[in-house]
């Protein structure tokens, strides 16, 4: 379509000439709003076009894939929370007084189990009542009947369903019914043996296998467990634990020294579909480099943010020191005297290690061998009494200590403020009392290597599972992280210290639930992995 001639502009008159520029202005103000509207269409078009190509081929389900995990761990935390719920409301009916009839009934709101499948081999187990004969009256009992449940168990390689049978027999004198109790389950009416259930709770936080992918591995192997299933059976555990992971906390806090530091993780933010970033705190007591024999223990902790109050609140009933970096939200701690700051040789000399990795020099390659040179006292005193390490890092360290600061002191006058080398002696300046204080007192450490160590699955399983599906997920991750983590410091198999726990807390006293921490159950606990 071609344009339109122009009239001859000499025969016409101004209105006539106003009228046609201003008609000519509105038409390309349209044009110029279609050449935009077609642009933006165009790069629409694009992406579309983009997306549904990666869809075709290659990498087709990158971000499909990406949004069905974040739904898939939202469900899995909100039915976890669920879960997490209703145990805590059986508990507390738990502590109503119930009939032996209403004991073996099923809960009517619970949805609808599949059938085990019958070809798993069946262990039966016989219940029969304590007495021979009627408790009212001594009339001689009959069976009539019995009560039959099943439980999923897990066994290495093989899994297993254990049928709790249980004869009904009636008095003849009475009618009384007569039936040995139900046996106690780690999760009221839970599919879930212990063994099962701590391969669950082991793969998911130790070994960082989200729900929907563990339902995907049991279905590979014959067992139809959906991932709603396993979140239930998770909730409930975290409930069964709590008074457990207390515990861990208590001893933990009732050290004079505690290593601390803390990791962002990634939460799903409801309703939105983005993350947010949470963040899990842990706190590590570990004498063992002092030579003492008090057990070692981590407890972790979640919360929505980095807030300084995190920490004042997780530590308001601690007295001692702190071992840690140099996050401005744990100064406040320091103000009272009641906690006093240890600052980590591991965070000086990492900032000197990044220099010296991308720009080499003498001064960076000198701070390196100072530095490394207190390190090696160290590995002279580690595991020896306190009184010794402190005169040994007296008599050797505290010399290199003195000399490394003038010598920081002097280098630090003759670079330029702006340099990143000069930073780093800067830092370590700047912490010089809590970096030195290791040296007055054995039963401090040099570093914060300790907390460091303890969240390193935490780093590993956060490349993994990607993100908290909510913050009672992250609540729940710090639980199961503080017990696996201090049963890998006592020298447990985490995977048979939480079936030996799971196996025994349904029915442990509360007051005497020190009895199952990992440094006080038996020392053959240890060996059974290896039997």
């Amino acid at each position: 379509m071609f344009p339109a001639p122009l009239p001859d502009l000499d025969g016409l008159d101004f209105e006539t000439v106003k009228a046609l520029l201003i008609a000519k202005h509105n038409e390309s103000i349209e044009q110029h709003k279609q050449l935009r509207s077609n642009s933006q269409e165009i790069e629409h078009l694009k992406l579309v076009i983009e997306k549904y190509r990666r869809m075709i081929f290659g990498r087709k389900s990158e971000k499909l894939t990406r949004e069905l995990e974040q739904l898939e761990l939202r469900l899995e935390e909100l039915e976890t929370t669920q879960a997490a719920d209703q145990a805590a409301e059986a508990a507390a009916e738990a502590e109503q007084p119930r009939s032996p009839q209403s004991e073996s009934k099923p809960r009517t709101s619970r949805p609808r189990r599949k059938p085990l499948p019958e070809d798993l081999p069946r262990e039966v187990i016989m219940h029969m009542p304590e007495h021979d004969s009627c408790p009212c009256c001594g009339g001689q009992l009959r069976q009539f009947g019995e009560d039959v449940s099943e439980q999923l168990e897990r066994i290495p390689a093989t899994y297993k369903v254990i049928r709790h049978v249980r004869p009904k027999f009636a008095c003849s004198g009475c009618d009384r019914v007569v039936e040995a109790p139900a046996p106690s389950r780690p999760i009221a009416y839970g599919l879930a043996g212990p063994n099962l259930l701590a391969h669950v709770l082991v793969s998911k936080f130790g070994d960082h296998q989200p729900l929907y992918r563990q339902s995907e591995i049991f279905a590979r192997e014959g067992i139809d467990l959906d991932r709603s299933t396993l979140a239930g059976w998770v909730g409930a555990a975290s409930e069964l634990v709590a008074p457990l992971v207390d515990e861990i906390r208590k001893h933990v806090l009732a050290g004079s020294k505690v290593h601390g530091d803390d990791t962002p993780v990634p939460v799903l933010a409801p309703g939105n579909g983005r993350t947010k970033t949470g963040r899990l705190w842990t706190y590590v007591r570990d004498d063992r480099p002092a030579g003492l024999s008090t057990a070692p223990a981590v407890w972790f902790a979640y919360s929505e943010d980095r807030k300084g109050e995190h920490p004042r609140r997780h530590l308001k009933d601690y007295t001692g020191a702190l071992q840690a970096d140099a996050y401005s939200g744990l100064h406040h701690l320091y103000g009272d005297g009641r906690i006093y700051e240890v600052a980590c040789w591991a965070h000086a000399r990492r900032k000197f290690h990044d220099i010296h990795v991308t720009h080499r020099s003498p001064i960076t390659t000198e701070a390196l061998n100072r530095i490394g040179a207190l390190y090696g006292i160290e590995e002279q005193v580690r595991g020896k009494p306190p009184d010794l390490r402190c005169s040994v890092r007296q008599a050797q360290s505290k010399p290199i200590l003195d000399d490394l600061r003038q010598w920081m002191e002097k280098m630090l006058r003759s670079l330029s403020a702006k340099s990143d080398t000069a930073a780093a002696i800067r830092y370590a300046l700047s912490h010089w009392r809590a970096l030195t204080r290791y040296v007055d007192d054995g039963l401090l450490e040099i570093d914060n290597s300790a907390a460091e160590r303890a969240l390193r699955a935490v780093s590993i399983g956060r490349k993994n599972y990607l993100f908290f599906g909510a913050d009672s997920g992250g609540e729940r991750a710090a639980s199961f992280y503080t017990l696996i983590g201090t049963a890998k410091l006592c020298g447990l198999d985490p995977s048979f210290y939480l079936r030996t726990v799971l196996a025994q807390i349904a029915d442990h006293p509360i007051n005497r639930i020190g009895e199952l921490l990992p440094w006080n159950l038996t020392a053959n606990l240890q060996s059974e992995p290896a039997a």
